[in-house]
């Protein structure tokens, strides 16, 4: 593994106002000196912007970061910045995420996830750089069986239209990869959750729906089993594996061996939905976003399985501990009341 010192690099940070890249860029602009972050953003209307304005006026502070608002699927402009730029490292987290929106609006998906992702690997070739990450999902194991899911499964069988962009995404890597010599690594993130997080997640969609009094749907009867992950173990993550890049080889035949590596970054410890439901509705309380007496029986409503949901995720993280010493640790409790916390400071 080639080692990256991130000091003095000039970094960009594609989906800089979404939850995990402005956690992730806020973290670059505080710990490496003479860093250079550009977020670029689209800040499209997926979901309340005023969330995606609010994370970009944190970064606002940071003399070291520079915003530019575009869309991925403009590739002269991708191609412009990185022009003016030469960026060192490039991380890609902006594409259109969600399941369930993916069987209503294919064509965001399709922009954003492969014509975007396509328009990076672009630029990466015409414009070298020492490493490319870029995130993947949980999402690509689909109707696996097999648990804890492991990057040596095979992953042919996406039970959804974002899935299957996303494994796109690491086919389209490995090919340039391997032809262009760009080390890339592919992360597959599982159900991120923290403060200032995606409202269309299922924690914060329930919290909503809680303080309105409206009904909460728990899918699948509350069997699902999700490897939840609080945002700042991806982060960390993603900094580690920012600073190993896959080492370029020659094979027996004198061919280059495609630079390239996917690692999960998840729990490793799934929790049942409706423990995860109980934990959550006490740390609200706790934060005093519900009032201590809430009768919680009376709105939570128990269904079937949703079209392109699957059962269970559960993360084998041990590649990545193995190559980068790190293994998300964050307990669903400790996470959720920082994001109670956040919520009750937020909105009220």
């Amino acid at each position: 593994m080639k080692k990256i010192n991130l000091d003095n690099k000039t970094v960009l940070v594609t989906g800089a106002a979404g939850f995990i890249g402005s956690f992730l860029s806020k973290r670059l602009c505080k710990e490496f000196e003479g860093i250079q972050v550009i977020g670029f953003d689209s800040v499209n209307d997926y979901y309340d912007v005023s969330l995606k304005e609010y994370r970009l006026k944190e970064l606002e502070s940071f003399s070291n970061f520079t915003f530019i608002k575009g869309n991925l699927a403009d590739k002269e402009l991708i191609n412009s910045i990185f022009e003016q730029y030469h960026f060192d490292v490039v991380v890609n987290l902006a594409a259109q995420a969600g399941v369930r929106y993916s069987i209503e609006n294919p064509d965001a998906y399709i922009e954003a996830n492969l014509v975007g992702f396509y328009h990076i690997l672009e630029a990466c070739r015409n414009h070298p750089v020492e490493h490319l990450v870029y995130a993947s999902s949980s999402s690509v194991y689909g109707g696996n069986k097999k648990v804890p899911f492991s990057t040596d499964d095979k992953v042919d069988n996406p039970v959804s239209l974002y899935a299957a962009t996303k494994k796109s995404n690491e086919l389209l890597a490995h090919a340039y990869s391997k032809l262009y010599d760009i080390p890339s690594t592919g992360l597959r993130f599982f159900t991120v959750y923290g403060p200032a997080g995606r409202p269309d997640m299922a924690y914060f969609g329930f919290t909503n729906k809680l303080i309105k009094g409206e009904t909460i749907k728990i899918f699948n009867y509350g069997n699902c089993k999700r490897d939840f992950t609080y945002v700042d173990d991806i982060v960390e993550g993603i900094i580690r594996v920012m600073q190993g890049a896959p080492e370029i080889k020659e094979g027996e035949d004198g061919l280059p061996i495609a630079p390239y590596q996917v690692y999960n970054i998840g729990n490793s410890n799934p929790e049942n939905l409706l423990d995860f439901v109980t934990i959550l509705q006490e740390e609200l309380i706790r934060a005093g976003v519900l009032p201590e007496d809430y009768d919680f029986e009376s709105h939570k409503e128990l269904v079937p399985m949703q079209p392109g949901d699957v059962e269970i995720t559960y993360a084998d993280t041990t590649p990545l501990e193995r190559d980068y010493g790190f293994k998300p640790n964050t307990s669903l409790r400790e996470g959720l009341r920082k994001f109670a916390e956040w919520y009750k400071e937020f909105y009220q």
